[in-house]
């Protein structure tokens, strides 16, 4: 249930996305989900929660370099079979990264799923910072990925509803 997340800046640049999807392959490193959005929102966010939240991978001259240049990233969220084995290998590589605790189950799809679901956190008290998620086809269960404000209490909550 609870997945590390990579958040990792990469060029927003033909190939870039097929270097990396390539590099992790050759490791044996499957990508369990993705997403990608602009760069240059999360950049400020990262700068504001970092001293809050967020255990900061990268160097400061690599952050400072990132939020003048943003406009020219992608920011790519990823889970991957093999964690560690995937942050070695960025590291060694010189992405800028940063990881996340964040929540990663198997939902029915179907209507109202989802509602009920961040209808529940919501009661609870706990913000759902962003989600995503993907679908296989109508009879099989959807991965979703809640980066929740309170791990803790999400985990509660989910873990009871699985009873």
């Amino acid at each position: 249930m609870v997945r590390t997340e990579i958040s990792l800046f990469l060029k927003n640049a033909p190939g870039e996305l097929g270097k990396l999807s390539s590099m992790l392959s050759e490791q044996g490193i499957n990508i369990d989900a993705l997403t990608i959005q602009d760069a240059s929102s999360y950049v400020q966010e990262l700068f504001k929660a970092r001293g809050k939240s967020l255990k900061r991978i990268a160097s400061v001259a690599s952050y400072n370099s990132m939020r003048k240049d943003s406009a020219e990233f992608a920011l790519i969220r990823l889970l991957v079979d093999q964690t560690d084995k995937t942050i070695d290998l960025l590291s060694k590589n010189d992405y800028v990264f940063d990881i996340m605790p964040v929540i990663a189950i198997r939902i029915e799809n179907k209507p109202g799923t989802l509602a009920q679901i961040a209808s529940k956190l919501g009661e609870e008290g706990v913000n759902i910072n962003y989600v995503y998620g993907s679908v296989s086809s109508p009879d099989e269960k959807c991965l979703f990925v809640f980066c929740p404000g309170d791990i803790e209490l999400a985990t509660k909550i989910f873990s009871e509803q699985d009873k």
